[in-house]
């Protein structure tokens, strides 16, 4: 579309609803509508006392053929990432960031070999922190960043996300919320990505496949 063109379609739009260039009063509409971020309409199946939309979560991840698991704390997040990649018959090798809930880790326990950094597309399973999961839907936040590098997220076949359970929100708008309450204008993470169970694709004549665009296993480890 020519600029000359955009320029007419553009002004009879604004003909239509009664507006001029620079109107200061719709100015001030869009500003405010921008600056206040109102939320929509919220269902209520989310809205639940805290255990009860951790347990929601994780039955609705599991729906999303992901699998679950809970530890009380950090401290036992090293022997759940190594329970669940020696039941999966897979190499003890980890690929994580630098997320700092991760320092204190004590791997020296397991026979987990761990490896930091992004993936670089070799790296059979990998380990990452969301900032928050969805309890309506089973989905997982995950924001970019050198903490949690979000090559993490799709390249390794095996991908172990965990997540506090004090940061399960009941819907997307409420991790929204936080967002943006985080990181502020100006300072939002390049990429932020939603998750929910495996990739998977039946576009090829309606036959399910798990990892088309991505791992082919999700476990979420809920902790606390």
């Amino acid at each position: 579309m020519s600029g000359s063109t955009r320029d007419a379609v553009l002004n009879r739009i604004r003909r239509a609803n009664g507006a001029r260039p620079g109107d200061p009063e719709r100015a001030k509409v869009v500003a405010e509508r921008l600056g206040t971020a109102p939320r929509g309409i919220v269902p209520k199946r989310g809205q639940l006392p805290q255990e009860e939309r951790v347990r929601l979560f994780l039955d609705m991840a599991e729906k999303a053929n992901a699998t679950v698991a809970r530890v009380a704390d950090y401290a036992e997040l090293p022997e759940a990432v190594a329970t669940f990649l020696r039941e999966k018959n897979l190499p003890a090798e980890l690929k994580l960031g630098a997320d700092p809930r991760f320092a204190d880790l004590d791997f020296s326990q397991t026979a987990l070999s761990v490896t930091h950094g992004a993936s670089d597309g070799d790296d059979l399973a990998a380990l990452s922190h969301a900032m928050g999961g969805i309890a309506e839907t089973g989905t997982l936040m995950l924001t970019s960043g050198p903490d949690n590098p979000t090559s993490l997220n799709f390249l390794p076949e095996y991908h172990v996300v965990a997540v506090a359970a004090e940061d399960v929100a009941g819907d997307m708008e409420t991790l929204l919320a936080k967002l943006r309450e985080t990181f502020g204008k100006g300072g939002m993470p390049r990429s932020v990505n939603f998750v929910t169970g495996p990739s998977r694709s039946a576009d090829i004549e309606q036959t399910l496949l798990l990892g088309a665009h991505g791992p082919r296993s999700l476990h979420i480890v809920v902790v606390g």
